[in-house]
C-alpha cells in the first residue's frame, strides 16, 4: 500500500512558477513509476508528466519545455517544477503511483494509488 500527499499548490500570476511535491509512504518507493495528472473544472483528469523508477521522464505536449518531473528516492518524494505558467494550467493536480510491474504510462488506469490533490490557480 502506498499513501501519497501533495503540497505546493497555490495562486500565481501567469508567467510565474510553482513546485509541487508528493511525499510517498512505503519502503519500495524507488521502484514505483510515478505520475502527475490534473483536472480542471468540468474536464476529465488528464496526464501531465510521469517518471519511471530509473528516472525516464514523459510529458504531455501541453507542458513540454515548461514543466519538469523529478524524484528523490532517498526522500520518498516526487516533484513537479512548473515554469512559465499559463491560465490554462489552472487545475487540481494529483500525484499517482503505479505498481512496480507497470510502466510510467499516460493512462489513469495504470496508476493504483492517488493523492488528494492540490489546487493550482494561474491568474492572467
Amino acid at each position: 500500500q502506498v499513501q501519497l500527499v501533495e503540497s505546493g499548490g497555490g495562486l500565481v500570476q501567469a508567467g510565474g512558477s510553482l513546485r509541487l511535491s508528493c511525499a510517498a509512504s512505503g519502503r519500495t518507493f524507488s521502484r514505483y513509476p510515478m505520475g502527475w495528472f490534473r483536472q480542471a473544472p468540468g474536464k476529465e483528469r488528464e496526464f501531465v508528466a510521469s517518471i519511471s523508477w530509473i528516472s525516464t521522464t514523459y510529458y504531455a505536449d501541453s507542458v513540454k519545455g515548461r514543466f519538469t518531473i523529478s524524484r528523490d528516492n532517498a526522500a520518498n518524494t516526487v516533484y513537479l517544477q512548473m515554469n512559465s505558467l499559463k491560465p490554462e494550467d489552472t487545475a487540481v493536480y494529483y500525484c499517482a503511483a503505479a505498481p512496480p510491474s507497470r510502466t510510467a504510462g499516460r493512462a489513469k488506469y495504470e496508476y493504483d494509488y492517488w493523492g488528494q490533490g492540490t489546487q493550482v490557480t494561474v491568474s492572467s
